[in-house]
């Protein structure tokens, strides 16, 4: 018989499993540790984008150049170099965006002033556009990611600054009316009004009281009507009584949305096929746009846009736990503002092209045409990306229990 393997209490020790225990810690790692849903999420938007702007522009494109695939060219080349930005923004840590914070925004508020001098570009009567020869930049675009980088930047570093009247309210307020003034001299209300709100909702983010948030709220909306009803603002306040009422301007201001509101009637429940939009056939200015919704709804119905819907609540949903989940205060802001900023200009752009709201020039994130606009948004997921790259997590090490 074999013999029985002596038992001490030191074999015994040594026998014993070893005791799990868990610390939180902070930890910085690849590429591919971040919310590879986000990323998923983001280039189901850009690809259905490419294919939306080529079908709502074909003969938009024809009419313009002679070639259905002008739009889908330039759209492309947006889609590839914002992968570069997406890639950059997604590898340098977000940290870096802190120290750069007032950089960003003196560049920012330094376009905002060149485009309305003779540098800017006037298309339509809006001068919002510098020419680089190549392409053109819109600093309406980028101020919105350099205010909100500013923003998390200035709040973040004095933790309750928000509820200060001289430290908190009143800087942003100044940032608010400095930033939203200059946008409004292109003029771009819709894009001012997207600043502004952003402004004021990364505040709330921030633990802004709601007795200070509601007067920053009345502040906005009498702001707003001040700058639609004062002197010389007549295309504004004709474009708010269009809104009103569009089938009675249906051969002025409210052509657009009229014909916006056939493709979405036309679409129906199920549409009439991809491709097969009749309000695109130059009824519909420029539908690769601002109301390249409306052709979705045309070609795709209503099904095509509550699947997309789901899609932008999803990525919105992921912003939200990026930003719960931040390791710092900053990061917490930044991811909360970049979501914030795609979240509002979906909610804008339904309401426009709906007809629930006037008329603006807010894009639909990551699907309309536009370089300027697919630039910020993937640039901002990337950021977002990063963000998710450096949340806490549980290390979990083994040790002997004595």
């Amino acid at each position: 018989m074999p013999k029985r393997k002596r038992t001490t209490a030191k074999t015994e020790k040594k026998a014993r499993p070893a005791k799990r225990r868990t610390r939180y810690r902070f930890k910085k790692t690849d590429l591919g540790s971040g919310d590879f849903f986000l990323v998923i999420l983001m280039y189901i938007l850009v690809i259905f984008g490419v294919v939306m702007v080529f079908s709502s522009s074909y003969y938009s494109a024809i009419n313009a150049g002679g070639t259905p695939y002008t739009y889908l060219i330039k759209d492309l080349f947006f889609a590839v170099t914002g992968t570069g930005l997406f890639l950059l923004m997604a590898l340098i840590d977000y940290n870096e965006l802190r120290k750069a914070a007032k950089i960003f925004m003196i560049i920012a508020l330094l376009l905002l002033v060149a485009v309305l001098t003779p540098l800017g570009v006037t298309i339509q009567g809006a001068q919002r556009w510098i020419s680089l020869g190549f392409t053109t930049i819109m600093p309406g675009e980028i101020a919105k990611i350099c205010v909100v980088i500013f923003v998390a930047y200035y709040l973040s570093a004095k933790p309750g600054r928000v509820n200060s009247l001289k430290d908190g309210i009143i800087p942003m307020l100044l940032l608010a009316g400095l930033v939203g003034g200059l946008i409004m001299k292109q003029p771009n209300m819709s894009t001012a009004i997207t600043i502004v709100v952003i402004i004021i909702m990364m505040m709330f983010v921030d633990g802004l009281y709601w007795r200070y948030l509601g007067g920053l709220v009345g502040l906005g909306i009498v702001g707003s009507l001040m700058l639609i009803f004062m002197s010389g603002s007549e295309y504004r306040l004709n474009r708010v009584v269009s809104f009103t009422d569009p089938f009675a301007q249906m051969s002025g201001n409210g052509y657009q949305v009229v014909q916006s509101l056939f493709a979405l009637g036309s679409g129906g429940m199920f549409g009439v096929g991809l491709g097969n939009s009749i309000q695109k056939s130059l009824y519909l200015p420029e539908p690769q746009n601002d109301f390249i919704l409306a052709i979705i709804g045309e070609e795709l119905g209503y099904i095509g846009i509550i699947i997309l819907m789901i899609v932008y609540i999803l990525l919105i949903w992921r912003g939200i736990l990026i930003a719960m989940h931040a390791p710092d205060r900053f990061g917490m802001l930044l991811a909360a503002g970049i979501t914030l900023m795609i979240g509002i200009q979906v909610m804008m752009n339904i309401a426009v092209v709906t007809s629930s709201m006037p008329p603006t020039g807010v894009t639909l994130p990551f699907v309309s045409y536009g370089g300027n606009a697919l630039w910020l948004f993937m640039g901002s997921a990337g950021i977002l990306l990063n963000i998710s790259r450096h949340k806490t997590i549980p290390k979990v090490e083994a040790q002997e229990e004595k």
